[in-house]
């Protein structure tokens, strides 16, 4: 009798999540419903990426991470939406002014990034973003941390550029990178190579960081933090003039980021320093 039992209560206690329906007792899909479900996701998915880039067009970047992640609780394993995901998060990072915030949407990018990289391995936007995601953090962090970040960023530069070799932005994260390794100083540099794993610092030098920075420009003039880093550079190498050139472009140039308006301030702020 026990046994009889069994078939016609498990119906009434699977309704009430007790237990799992056999195989045999649970509802058979029409095969039409797991399509016509993904599809629905896929739609949901572009509107949300649409919303986000109409905001992130009108510099809003916390309306912007909303729609990117509606769009990835719609399909998550849209690498679209998960690598401007991260972009806005590292855009919001950037403004923020609470340290451990900025930290927070910093890893916060990476993590959105690495499940771009994960979803869409042959987009070299996926890599850019995972790359620049990891350079934000890097900076915050001491020499032994900034050596690990340092090398993956690297070699995710360099998949970026493989894919596309002219995409300006791992152009800017190559340049960077080498021109960060080279403004290590010497005993810094020496412990990277010697003993924290970091010997691809060997590879780095000022001539790579122009040679990138300069290539992100020509292919991207509009885009400021470009000139604005590229100016930087020459300042390292004593080229006051070149800086000077770039960083007055940086301020007359027109927005078009969110976080240009600080890159601004800080040409501006570095142009009064070299009238002094």
């Amino acid at each position: 009798m026990i046994r009889m039992q069994v078939p016609i209560l498990t119906p009434v206690l699977a309704l009430a999540g007790l237990v799992a329906l056999p195989a045999v007792l649970r509802p058979q899909s029409s095969g039409t419903q797991p399509a016509a479900t993904a599809a629905a996701s896929t739609t949901r998915a572009a509107e949300q990426i649409a919303l986000g880039d109409r905001e992130t067009a009108a510099f809003n970047s916390a309306a912007a991470l909303a729609h990117y992640e509606g769009a990835i609780a719609a399909d998550p394993r849209n690498g679209e939406a998960l690598g401007k995901a991260s972009r806005a998060a590292v855009d919001l990072g950037e403004q923020a002014t609470d340290a451990a915030q900025r930290t927070g949407l910093f890893r916060k990018g990476e993590q959105y990034a690495r499940r771009a990289v994960e979803a869409s391995p042959n987009d070299p936007e996926s890599h850019f973003h995972l790359a620049r995601a990891l350079g934000r953090t890097a900076l915050s962090v001491g020499v032994r941390e900034r050596v690990k970040y340092a090398t993956e960023i690297r070699a995710l530069a360099l998949e970026s550029l493989r894919l596309d070799a002219n995409h300006p932005g791992a152009l800017h994260v190559l340049g960077m990178w080498n021109a960060e390794v080279m403004r290590l100083n010497g005993v810094e540099r020496f412990f990277a190579k010697r003993f924290l794993g970091g010997r691809v610092f060997g590879q780095a030098s000022w001539k790579e960081a122009v040679s990138n920075l300069e290539r992100a420009v020509a292919l991207d003039p509009d885009r400021l933090t470009h000139r604005l880093d590229l100016a930087k550079i020459y300042l390292d190498l004593g080229e006051k003039a070149k800086a000077r050139e770039q960083f007055e472009r940086v301020v007359r140039g027109r927005q078009t980021d969110v976080n240009d308006p600080a890159y601004k301030r800080e040409a501006d702020a570095a142009l009064r320093r070299l009238q002094s």
